[in-house]
């Protein structure tokens, strides 16, 4: 797969919470990091993901915010 996108990280499917209509996955990054994404059931069940398959998480934003108290 190519993409254009360079914020590109591999990962490990830790969890899978299917909804209704989405579904909540958790990707363990190399070192520990964990990222969570929301993607459509349907494509979850299309891209056939389940824990342990590995991953190519894409981040595609056009901010990325930080707050503190």
């Amino acid at each position: 797969m190519r993409l254009s996108a360079r914020n590109q990280l591999t990962g490990t499917v830790v969890a899978m919470q299917p909804g209704a209509v989405t579904t909540t996955v958790k990707v363990e990054l190399p070192g520990g990091a964990r990222m969570t994404s929301s993607i459509t059931k349907e494509a979850a069940d299309e891209l056939g993901l389940e824990v342990g398959r590995a991953v190519i998480v894409v981040v595609k934003a056009s901010d990325v915010m930080l707050a503190v108290d």
